[in-house]
């Protein structure tokens, strides 16, 4: 992972493949100029391949050997198949340093963050000083990480989430939208907290919790 750089954009935006063609690879189309431009969707479904209403291709995982130079922003998951985003993300082998780092212009992301590899970072959200967001982690729009906060490799993050100072969010995590989550808490590993909950225990790895205050659910 690196520290965020406020350098200035390429002169040439860099080619990149999205997988799959979902609602998150869609909201990332939004998140591209100008540092990224987009030369195809791959998804493994045979019904969605071809070119969609948007003028936008839609291919195979053959793409990434026919353009070899282009990035690729893997953004797999929802609160059905969070779970498994890691072995979906995995079974592309693609080279680490293929990954892309995509983050929307109105972003805020402080220079003291650290963002890792194949991460989505959408519209409006503010990442503040210290804060680490590990490899394979979307950020939907309009959330808030604060300062020394943590969220593990891949995680999904929805929008309008509060993430006050010091929490550390595990690995393989699912963050509805609307959440807010109390300084100092630990949401363990493979965790599933539903939309709009106030979060003020910590989570033990593998929970689904929800509600005002989060308690646990019986799935």
């Amino acid at each position: 992972m690196d520290s965020h750089s406020s350098a200035t954009a390429p002169a040439v935006a860099q080619p990149l493949l999205i997988f799959p063609y979902n609602g998150n690879g869609l909201e990332a189309l939004d998140c591209l100029e100008p540092v990224h431009r987009l030369v195809a969707f791959m998804d493994d479904t045979p019904g969605k391949q071809g070119v969609d209403r948007h003028g936008c291709v839609v291919t195979g995982r053959d793409a990434m050997h026919r353009w070899p130079e282009a990035q690729v922003l893997a953004v797999p998951g929802s609160p059905a198949s969070y779970r498994s985003r890691r072995q979906t993300i995995e079974a592309l082998e693609v080279a680490p340093q293929r990954f892309a780092r995509v983050i929307h212009p109105s972003a805020r992301v402080s220079p003291l963050a650290t963002i890792g590899r194949n991460v989505l970072i959408m519209a409006g959200v503010v990442i503040t000083s210290n804060a680490v967001i590990g490899d394979h982690v979307c950020v939907l729009p309009n959330t808030v990480i604060h300062h020394d906060a943590r969220i593990g490799d891949w995680s999904l993050i929805g929008s309008n989430v509060t993430i006050a100072g010091n929490v550390m969010v595990g690995e393989n995590c699912y963050v509805g939208s609307g959440t807010s989550i109390m300084n100092g808490i630990e949401i363990g590993d493979g965790c599933l907290v539903g939309l709009g909950s106030n979060v003020i225990r910590s989570v033990a790895s593998g929970c689904c919790v929800a509600g005002n205050p989060a308690r646990a659910l019986k799935i």
